[in-house]
């Protein structure tokens, strides 16, 4: 019995006897080459010519052609699109009993259950191999962007907005408390996940909080696919009437001691000078006053001035003031 098309053998899937039943899981990044495996469990040598090696994922309900190997005919997705070119068997392999799929360039529609039947035409179509392998499909997130507010709202709120794109699954999003490490609730934020063109995950999400001297706030994503957290940290600062009033103060209490610094200074000056004067009259009781101008242009102030000049013209009275 020669089978020629895939249609024929799915007639067949109803009343074949099952054999070697097996469920596999795998995980796959978008973007990268998987094999889905499917070995026969014992060490044997086989007749291509002898195989029918069919390899299906369910659609609506309906199962639908990945790729086969019918003795001597090979497909390459010939009833879905999505595969062709994508799915591919190795006749060496299928001689030695492995009869994996190999699939290139995962995409998030991959996400399915494989199914794989190995049939045996000497054997009257019996069925040596029913192997389910269930592919998990994962992206990264972008690492997530958090615009911090310019200033509070009307209501005195602020608003933080987190973004990460091209992830696959749905991720989780948390928003955290940095001062302590702490969930924020969920009710203070809005979260809005959508399909992109590439059918990866866009995620926006929106936090709004009541305004604090300080906040610190981080955005985290999570894959739970590939155990993975993502996060983006946001700090915005806020200023208080109060914290502007104490900037004030502080201004003016800086001016003030300026005033008292220099006010100081001067009295020590105004002191020392007081003192100089009262010692030179203690030392000279009995000065003689007298008029003296001076002889020479360079040693006068200016022209009419006065000016005091100590010399030695009796020892007794060694001060002699000039101007009087």
């Amino acid at each position: 019995m020669r089978l020629r098309s895939p249609g024929a053998l799915l007639l067949l899937l109803g009343t074949l006897q099952a054999a070697d039943n097996r469920e596999q899981e795998v995980r796959a990044l978008v973007g990268s080459d998987v094999e889905l495996s499917c070995v026969f469990p014992e060490s044997h040598t086989f007749d291509l010519d002898d195989l029918y090696v069919y390899w299906q994922i369910s659609v609506m309900g309906h199962p639908t052609t990945v790729t086969y190997y019918l003795s001597g005919n090979t497909s390459a997705g010939l009833e879905d699109n999505r595969y062709r070119d994508r799915a591919w068997l190795s006749l060496e392999s299928m001689k030695r009993g492995d009869f994996s799929l190999h699939l290139y360039n995962i995409t998030p529609q991959d996400e399915q259950k494989f199914n794989c039947l190995v049939f045996r035409k000497s054997l009257q179509l019996k069925k040596i191999l029913d192997v389910v392998v269930t592919m998990h499909v994962a992206a990264n997130y972008s690492v997530p962007v958090v615009s911090a507010p310019s200033g509070p709202s009307k209501d005195e709120l602020l608003t933080f907005t987190c973004t990460s794109v091209n992830g696959y699954p749905k991720p989780n999003v948390y928003w955290i408390n940095q001062t302590d490490n702490s969930m924020l609730p969920e009710d203070l934020q809005n979260s809005t996940v959508s399909l992109n063109a590439r059918g990866l995950y866009d995620v926006v999400s929106v936090l709004r909080i009541r305004q604090t001297p300080s906040v610190n706030v981080g955005c985290c994503i999570e894959n739970v696919l590939l155990h993975q957290n993502l996060t983006g940290i946001s700090q915005a600062e806020t200023a208080t009437e109060s914290g502007n009033t104490g900037s004030h103060t502080d201004d003016h209490r800086k001016d003030h001691g300026t005033v008292l610094s220099t006010l100081a200074v001067l009295g020590v000056v105004v002191v020392v000078a007081a003192a100089t004067g009262w010692v030179c009259r203690s030392r000279c009781p009995h000065g003689i006053r007298t008029r003296h101008w001076a002889a020479r242009p360079e040693q006068a102030f200016s022209e009419g001035s006065e000016e005091v000049l100590c010399t030695q013209t009796q020892p007794l009275h060694p001060c002699v003031h000039s101007g009087w």
